[in-house]
This record gives structure tokens, sequence and C-alpha cells, in this order.
């Protein structure tokens, strides 16, 4: 379905929405070019990530486009597909849970105008009841450009947080923690230094082994212990096989391999973009681990790779782990947004179950912190049976 709508006597917009499952995959360097004009994007928003994951996860019928063009030139998108949660009809991004951050692409050289061509856009669009971004960053285009102009009523709620470095030379890092902390850290790197490890930086022809042994590392490195089940299945290897190549190839990703008298013992993935370089996925040999701090193995390669590459920030993404603070980082909360259709009073009961829910796990955080360490220790008990929810959940 295609509407045009003539703004002045010079500029032309037009409204696309698609729900052929090809029209994402048709779509490659047009949405790749608007993801380098919108200053907010992420990795999770490019074209590759994007493609792969419906490939692997996405339900045919479901997928619902919406894509702003100014005279012919995309502007805005939003990928979308239709679920259906607590009785109501929900448009969730394409990317699922295996996204760290998701939000809709806006031009920022016309910013204002084509996000409120989208915002009329995604209320045009027939069928939901609540738009529902789970896990945007504080600068993303649906929790605040999006939010101002929306027709409607929007909720917003704490989602995850996610630990940030400065990128820089590790060096530069290492010298800005307490005194300390900088002697412990230094020992570290010796100590990695002495090892005398292989380090290559994979290139995206040689992605596919690359990732398959990746995984293979990662599943080894969980033997025993409750990995994330998602991890070990093929779903998720066939995504990240085929997002890899592409974006290492357009400087979007970065798989670094470590090599110990010729045998692979470590491996880590990083992607790229919006001046942001985030740890998505490693694995290690277990035997490693009694060796070093994996940990400053990765960093040591990654927040200096994320330096040259222009980067200002790596992120290790989701979750506060403890491990993480010894490197004094900071945080960056989550948000997750949520819009509602006009006069829907299934969107009233969706968004104030999800406030309510999440207020609840707030205060049992405060107030029962006897239920995290239950929490901890049920996942330590392997699994008899695993159900798997086809779609998957966030990395470990």
């Amino acid at each position: 379905m295609t509407i045009l709508t003539t703004v002045d006597t010079r500029k032309t917009w037009s409204v696309e929405v698609r729900g052929d499952d090809a029209a994402l995959h048709r779509l490659g360097a047009e949405w790749d070019d608007l993801v380098d004009r919108c200053a907010a994007a992420t990795p999770f928003q490019s074209h590759a990530w994007l493609a792969s994951w419906w490939r692997a996860y996405g339900t045919p019928g479901r997928l619902r486009l919406v894509l702003v063009r100014l005279d012919g030139r995309l502007v805005a998108a939003a990928a979308l597909q239709r679920r259906r949660r607590l009785s109501c009809d929900v448009l969730t991004p394409v990317g699922g849970a295996l996204s760290d951050f998701v939000d809709v692409l806006v031009d920022d050289a016309v910013a204002e105008p084509a996000t409120r061509q989208l915002a009329d856009a995604l209320a045009s669009v027939p069928g939901w009841h609540v738009l529902d971004f789970p896990e945007t960053r504080p600068d993303a285009v649906a929790g605040t450009s999006l939010r101002d102009v929306w027709p409607g009523r929007h909720h917003a709620v704490p989602a995850s947080r996610c630990f940030e470095l400065p990128a820089s030379e590790m060096e530069d890092l290492v010298a800005a923690l307490p005194t300390h902390t900088r002697k412990t850290v230094r020992r570290r790197i010796n100590q990695i230094r002495k090892l005398g490890l292989d380090v290559r930086t994979v290139a995206a022809e040689d992605s596919d082994r690359a990732v398959a042994d990746l995984l293979a590392l990662h599943a080894k490195q969980w033997q025993g212990r409750a990995v994330n089940p998602e991890h070990v299945h093929d779903d998720f290897a066939g995504h990240l096989t085929a997002a890899a190549r592409p974006m290492i190839r357009d400087g979007r990703a970065e798989i670094v391999e470590f090599r110990l008298a010729g045998r692979l013992v470590a491996s880590s993935l990083a992607v790229i973009g919006g001046g942001l370089m985030g740890g998505y996925l490693y694995g290690a040999e277990p035997e490693l681990r009694d060796r070093v701090d994996i940990l400053t193995l990765l960093l040591g390669e990654t927040v200096p790779s994320a330096h040259r590459r222009g980067c200002t920030t790596f992120s290790m993404l989701r979750g506060t782990e403890p491990y993480k603070l010894r490197w004094r980082p900071r945080e960056s909360a989550n948000q997750r947004v949520m819009f509602s259709r006009t006069g829907s009073p299934r969107a009233v009961a969706y968004t104030g179950a999800v406030r309510t829910g999440r207020a609840a796990i707030r205060a049992a955080k405060r107030h029962l912190p006897w239920l995290r360490s239950l929490r901890d220790r049920a996942r330590r008990v392997p699994a008899a049976i695993t159900v798997r929810r086809k779609g998957g959940s966030g990395h470990g």
C-alpha cells in the first residue's frame, strides 16, 4: 500500500507499508544508507542483522515494514512484526530479544518532518493496539522524537541497564582506574602478554568458520552450567552466520580470535555502529580461564579497536554483572517505550499490565534481595527438559 501526500510544490512524501516476507531482504543498501544518516542507529538496526534475524525467526505474514520517502529517497523506516500478547495485537521490532537495542530509523537531515510522517504512517497501519519497543537507548528515536509527535498515549518504563567504557587506548583506560585496581589490572595484562597469544581479526570471507568456532567455544565454556538455551540452537547459529559476513565486510562487526600454540582458545564477536562498539558474544576454553582474566583479555583488544574505528563508546551491552565493575564503567539505562492506538481499551490494559509488572519487579529487587539468590541457585540447576520458544532470548 502506498500513500502520497504533497507537502509543498517542490517536495513529495511517500509512505509504503509492506507485509510480504521478501520486502525487507530487497532493501539492502537503501536501508543501510539510512542507517548511516541516523545518528541514533545502533548495529542492531543494520540491514544484515535484521534480515538474517527475520530469515531465522520471522513468521510469514507477520512482517510490517513502514517506509517513508522524500522525493524517492528513504528518510524514515520501521521494521516490525505483529505478535499476540496479553490478548492484545502488538507490533514489536524485528530483531526480538536477541537485539540489545531496538529503534526506528530517521534521517537526521530531515528529522522533524520525517518523524512526523513516520508517526502518522504507523498510526495508520491497521490491526494493532500497541507498539512495544522493549529495549531503547537513551537517545533512541522511539524514546525521544517519536514520543514527542505521537498522536496518542505513550509510556516508558525502565528496561535493561548496560555498562559502558570510553573507547580509548588500553593504557589510557587503565590509567584512569583507582590505584589498587590499576595495579591488579596491569598484573593481569602482564600475565596475558607472557602467554604469547596470537591475536587475529577475522576477514569477512572467513566469518562462517569463525562463527561456528565461536559458538563451539561459547557452548564449551558453559558446559555443566545453565547456558542461554538459544545460543546452542541452529536458528541462532544461522542468524549469526548470515549476519556476520556482510556486517564484517561493511565495518559493522568484528570477530577477534586468540590462539595459543596454534590452537584457538578464545573468540569474541563485537558489533559496531552509531559511534558505539558492543561486545556481543564470546567463547573461551575453560583452561584459559584458569590462566588469565578473560574480561581483561577481551577488553585489551576490543576497546582499542573501538577507538581506532572512531567510536566514542565501548558497551558491554545488557547486564550489570559485578565482575564488570572493576573497570569503573558508566551506566546507561535502556527504556521500554510503548505507544497506544488512540481509543483502544486493550492498549490501556496492556500498558497498565506492563507498568504494574515492572513496578512489582523493582519492588522485589529493592525489598526482597533473597529472591535474587533463589533465582541464581535455580539457574545453576541443569534443566532436565528445556522448552524453547521460537524467537529466542537475549545473549549471555
